[in-house]
């Protein structure tokens, strides 16, 4: 199922469609190389702003429980 979330990292904010099997690492990295997204050291967590959890850059969005619609802010 294809997920369509909001990546913020730094002052950096870029949305994404991307499959829900997917790390959430890759999808920064696919922001990074379609050049939406400046590059750097890839966030090992990230927090959610549905629910507000900490979430790990290494699992995938289903693993993690991130839905359509999401803000992943990089802490």
């Amino acid at each position: 199922m294809f997920i369509t979330i909001t990546l913020e990292v730094g002052k950096q904010k870029a949305d994404i469609r991307i499959d829900s099997e997917q790390k959430i690492s890759m999808g920064l990295a696919v922001l990074r190389e379609s050049g939406k997204m400046l590059p750097g050291n890839t966030p090992a967590y990230f927090r959610s702003k549905q629910s507000e959890k900490l979430v790990s850059a290494y699992k995938t969005f289903q693993e993690e429980a991130i839905y359509d619609g999401d803000v992943l802010t990089a802490v």
